[in-house]
């Protein structure tokens, strides 16, 4: 299926999708500051610029977009119908870079947090989950763990 608008029109929109401060991102900031938990944003120092760093816990968080870090089993996870296969090569560079950048974090003895973009939106009412996840002592996390369960609007009575 060809893409709705022209290719330059195409690039213009994907060219304004930014990497830093993103309404996720922004939201998650928002709360750890009001529980009191104070961090730095992109250290660029550290492996894959975590968008915050809790050095007290020694703890690297990644606020990770579902459509471009492939959420798996997330229904924001799609894959474009065009370039089919560009796209697929790009989405597998994503996750390859982002697992070895995990990896040299936690080899650095950072612990790392990813958080997905799905569970902002989707998951408000257990954000006090993150907080056991950061006092937690474990090097690896994920938050949430599985994507919520999306509502089917078209299948519904």
């Amino acid at each position: 299926m060809p893409d709705h608008v022209d290719s330059e029109s195409r690039s213009r929109i994907m060219a304004l999708v930014g990497s830093k401060n993103t309404k996720p991102e922004l939201a998650l900031r928002s709360f750890l500051h009001s529980k009191g938990y104070r961090f730095r944003l992109h250290r660029k120092d550290l492996p894959g610029t975590p968008d915050m760093v809790l050095p007290k816990y020694q703890l690297a968080i990644f606020v990770h977009g579902c459509y471009w870090h492939r959420h798996t089993g997330c229904a924001y996870a799609t894959m474009p119908k065009s370039r089919v296969e560009f796209w697929k090569e790009k989405f597998v560079k994503n996750a390859r870079r982002d697992s070895l950048q995990q990896e040299q974090l936690i080899l650095d003895n950072w612990r790392v947090l990813v958080v997905w973009q799905c569970g902002m939106r989707h998951c408000k009412d257990s954000m006090n989950d993150l907080i056991e996840i950061i006092e937690s002592e474990k090097v690896r996390n994920e938050w949430p763990i599985r994507p919520p369960k999306m509502r089917n609007f078209f299948n519904e009575s």
